[in-house]
């Protein structure tokens, strides 16, 4: 396939922007009070080279919504998020919007994901709201099988191309975060997935994911790709009830000429879809445009 560079990361960059402190909302908060700038961030990466806007959808559950007595919003934060993305893309000229469901619980807990049957459901209402507004269905950050297995099957009952982006364990990029084999995956590209990638763990554990996937997956001409994150790791204070993103440390050694590093191992194992998660911003994105558009 061609090269398609998707944006950087959301939520911090917001965080950095807006100087506000991190809530449970997480960006969905910034959606509610500063829409304008998230679409500023939209445009940025526009114009710093990106193909792709994600929309600001990924902590939008029913699940996570209900503890701040917000629930009846649900369809219509996710409907501003995918209005935002489509503005900014129709402003640049060009580019997908690649609509973000995120795992509901919690990100990194794959001890939180819900049964296949149930998970379906929740990931289909997320995909008929966005289904009117996106180019594709992005499922991002999940964690387990399981989980992956109802994100897909309740994404793929829309009619839109479904990625299915997984996250694996900073210290062995061979593993989900739930410790099984990132292989087990695999076998969800037959039933609804059409591009599979690794997000939110750091760049070198994704070294060793895209080493594995290669093969396999190239040898049915099927696209995947990577878009790493910028922490030093996922802590486990991080993976608390009640936590906020303060508990991450950032890295001090990913300039954009380093991430660009590491996206040429990928893109030398065959990775055609790149970008950035959390940490990775639009000059990241511009180093990466230079590179390989």
């Amino acid at each position: 396939m061609n090269f398609t560079l998707l944006d950087g990361g959301m939520g911090q960059e917001l965080m950095a922007r807006s100087k506000v402190k991190p809530t449970g909302l997480w960006a969905t908060k910034t959606l509610m009070d500063m829409p304008e700038l998230i679409e500023a961030v939209h445009a940025d990466y526009f114009t710093a080279g990106a193909d792709v806007a994600t929309t600001n959808s990924y902590a939008i559950h029913r699940d996570r919504l209900i503890p701040f007595d917000i629930e009846d919003q649900f369809v219509d934060l996710h409907v501003q998020a995918c209005e935002i993305a489509s503005r900014a893309r129709d402003k640049h000229g060009s580019g997908l919007i690649a609509g973000s469901a995120g795992p509901t619980g919690a990100s990194y807990r794959p001890e939180l994901s819900l049964e296949v049957e149930q998970g379906a459901e929740v990931y289909a209402e997320v995909a008929r709201i966005q289904e009117p507004f996106v180019d594709v269905i992005l499922l991002e950050t999940l964690a387990s099988v399981k989980q992956a297995a109802g994100a897909v099957m309740g994404a793929s009952s829309v009619g839109k191309p479904v990625w299915l982006s997984v996250s694996v364990d900073d210290d062995d990029g061979s593993k989900l975060r739930s410790g099984e084999n990132l292989t087990d995956v695999l076998p969800l590209l037959d039933q609804g997935a059409d591009a599979l990638l690794i997000n939110c763990s750091i760049p070198e554990a994704v070294n060793t994911a895209m080493a594995i996937v290669s093969q396999p997956l190239a040898a049915q001409s099927i696209p995947f790709g990577a878009y790493a994150n910028g922490f030093t790791k996922i802590s486990d204070a991080f993976k608390q009830d009640g936590s906020t993103v303060d508990s991450l440390e950032s890295r001090k050694d990913l300039d954009p000429a380093a991430y660009q590093g590491f996206a040429e191992t990928w893109h030398g194992h065959g990775a055609r879809i790149i970008g950035g998660c959390c940490e990775v911003g639009p000059a990241h994105i511009s180093a990466l445009a230079q590179r390989f558009k």
